[in-house]
């Protein structure tokens, strides 16, 4: 269940974020033609994606609490942040399909309001998903990897490609938080890339092989 989920993560961010594409231009969508069926598709995806990613604490919260609890209830506690996040950005996606309705049914007069408004809308978005799928995800995975890495549920070498993903991310993330480069570049794409790896190898992981058997407990002096 666990590795289906994190798949489904990875498929409905991918998709969310390419439907979007329209509507991030933020003031030419609301004054142009629109394509708000393709937006509210988007939108469908990623409440899919926040689903699967409350899914995937939920799933991994009763084994990782026999070998670490408090990493457990951390882990878990985290991907709700991260979908309650991500939610927001939804909600601002939304708000921006009702907007180009207004600016519609006003017809051809002043539009700078309705700019303005849309520009704002944008910004929420990709704020949203800075602070969501790169500062929160880079530190939820570093709390996965670390617990997997300490219990050895899954091979080392796959937690340390966990471990240096979710570093990579956060530290891309607060990068782009200061201007260093844009969050859409060939350095922001670079530093995702681990991130993605970890969890697609992991998910194959579970899907094929599941854990590694539990090490047997030492017997009484």
């Amino acid at each position: 269940m666990t590795g289906a989920l994190f798949l489904v993560t990875e498929v409905a961010a991918i998709a969310g974020l390419a439907l979007y594409r329209p509507a991030l231009d933020g003031a030419a969508y609301v004054t142009g033609a629109g394509a708000d069926h393709r937006v509210l598709l988007g939108a469908l995806c990623e409440v899919v994606l926040l689903v699967a990613v409350v899914g995937t604490g939920v799933s991994l919260f009763p084994v990782l609490r026999r070998r670490h609890e408090a990493l457990a209830l951390g882990y878990a506690c985290g991907r709700l942040l991260e979908a309650a996040v991500i939610a927001v950005g939804i909600v601002g996606m939304l708000a921006l399909v009702t907007l180009r309705g207004e600016a519609a049914a006003a017809g051809s007069g002043d539009g700078a309001p309705f700019e303005a408004a849309a520009t704002a809308l944008t910004a929420v978005h990709d704020w949203t998903f800075l602070l969501g799928p790169n500062i929160v995800l880079g530190a939820n995975t570093l709390v996965l990897a670390y617990a997997m890495h300490r219990s050895r549920l899954v091979p080392r070498a796959l937690t340390r490609l966990g471990l240096v993903g979710g570093t990579a991310i956060c530290a891309s993330a607060v990068a782009v938080l200061f201007g260093v480069y844009p969050q859409v570049s060939v350095a922001g794409s670079a530093a995702a890339l681990p991130v993605f790896a970890w969890e697609v190898i992991l998910a194959v992981r579970l899907l094929t092989r599941g854990f590694e058997p539990a090490a047997p407990a030492p017997a009484p002096a």
